[in-house]
């Protein structure tokens, strides 16, 4: 999957900013992406600190781009920006301030587009990440909300690797029908970014009107909707997770489907299920498993966790600059 990705850079070089310009675990990722020269770290901090930090730690972020809050030459034109952005929310006084913190001037360096694309939240929450990304680089025309995804890879016997894609698992709480078509939406353009020629099910503990409720009918609408929204994708709904997965309780239970027991874009009800669902596939499956992924914005920007490891963050800002 990754090969494939860095392949993609390769052919459009991409700049990706990291918030976190001292973290060691930052430092030692630019270092390896550096190393492939496909992709360009931004890391933002003190040039002397991040410097210095590098070489404690032993790595050698050459090539590297530097952008200090504090001294950066283009700060004027960014606080009028933001201003804008902010559209009278902020003064062009209260911009300046938020423009010292790493995380607001990064994606302000994504919404002039002198990177492509942000990784953030080593140390940041992901409150810190998405709230700049939604005030500053805002969502794609049309879309109403930020949603994300999770790829899950796990090598099979064939030698190719399983691939799925799990949506929302981490930012909508109780998604609408209408949010539930959005999200379907942006994870099915995600999932073919990665290779996933999708199948999408719409899960739930219904097939097919074996189950009653309120949940069973609002999946049931979102798959009605998805599929007027997207004719040409596969997609099903709504489906029990067994139904969905296996071929043989699909031929009992919705034997004429196309997508029931070969679904590999699975879109949950609410984010108790998809955050349950996806970690069930990591712990119990061994399924790796790459996000959240923020879909809906318009570029780019992607959180990391605070217990991330480097390998984590050179993984995530493959993922994120791939997308740009």
């Amino acid at each position: 999957m990754f090969k494939k990705l860095i392949e993609i850079l390769k052919a459009h070089p991409r700049k990706i900013v990291f918030t976190e310009g001292t973290d060691p675990r930052i430092l030692e990722a630019s270092a390896r992406l550096l190393s492939g020269t496909f992709l360009t770290p931004i890391l933002i901090g003190n040039e002397a600190e991040i410097q210095a930090a590098a070489e404690d730690a032993g790595f050698n972020i050459r090539g590297a781009v530097i952008y200090d809050p504090e001294t950066y030459e283009d700060m004027g034109a960014m606080v009028d920006r933001m201003v804008e952005l902010r559209k009278g929310k902020m003064t062009a006084d209260e911009c300046q301030a938020m423009l010292k913190k790493g995380n607001y001037f990064g994606t302000m360096l994504v919404a002039m587009g002198v990177a492509d694309a942000l990784l953030g939240g080593a140390t940041y929450s992901t409150a810190d990440t998405v709230r700049p990304a939604l005030q500053l680089v805002k969502t794609k025309p049309g879309n109403s909300i930020v949603s994300s995804c999770f790829i899950l890879v796990r090598p099979s016997a064939t030698g190719d690797n399983d691939v799925l894609a799990m949506a929302d698992c981490a930012i909508n709480i109780k998604p609408s029908e209408d949010e539930l078509v959005e999200i379907a939406s942006e994870t099915v353009q995600c999932a073919k970014i990665f290779g996933v020629d999708p199948k999408v099910a719409f899960l739930s503990y219904s097939t097919f009107g074996s189950g009653k409720g309120e949940d069973v009918d609002k999946m049931r609408g979102a798959a009605e909707k998805a599929r007027l929204a997207m004719p040409n994708v596969p997609i099903e709904g709504e489906l029990q997770f067994d139904a969905a997965v296996s071929p043989r309780v699909a031929q009992t239970k919705c034997p004429h489907s196309k997508v029931a027991g070969y679904a590999n874009t699975f879109i949950f009800p609410d984010i108790n299920a998809g955050n349950i669902g996806y970690k069930i596939a990591q712990r119990l499956g061994s399924f790796e498993a790459y996000g959240p992924i923020l879909l809906g914005l318009n570029a780019p920007i992607n959180d990391l966790s605070r217990g991330c490891n480097a390998q984590e963050v050179y993984s995530m800002a493959i993922i994120t600059a791939a997308l740009a």
